[in-house]
């Protein structure tokens, strides 16, 4: 990252990337881990009036956030489409 991105405030965005994904709400949160990003995401759902929530993380890192969110997404949905609710027990 230049000189110029640190002052002004370029880089990885700030805040969790959010997505739907069949009822379920997706927050891509990728945690910095050094110079890398470890694959991270809470995934959360309205069941019977209350919200459950899942976080996600996973030993992979990316050295992109850019890449790592759209690897902790890609994660996220493989994780819904195998488990569902379950997910919440």
């Amino acid at each position: 990252m230049s000189l110029f991105s640190k002052l002004f405030g370029g880089g990885a965005p700030k805040g969790p990337v959010a997505e739907e994904y069949n009822d379920f709400r997706i927050f891509a949160e990728p945690m910095k881990d050094g110079k890398r990003y470890r694959i991270a995401a809470r995934i959360e759902k309205d069941v019977d009036g209350e919200l459950k929530s899942h976080q996600l993380i996973r030993a992979d890192t990316l050295e992109g956030f850019e890449a790592a969110v759209a690897a902790s997404q890609a994660k996220a949905k493989q994780v819904i489409d195998e488990q569902g609710d379950r997910l919440f027990d």
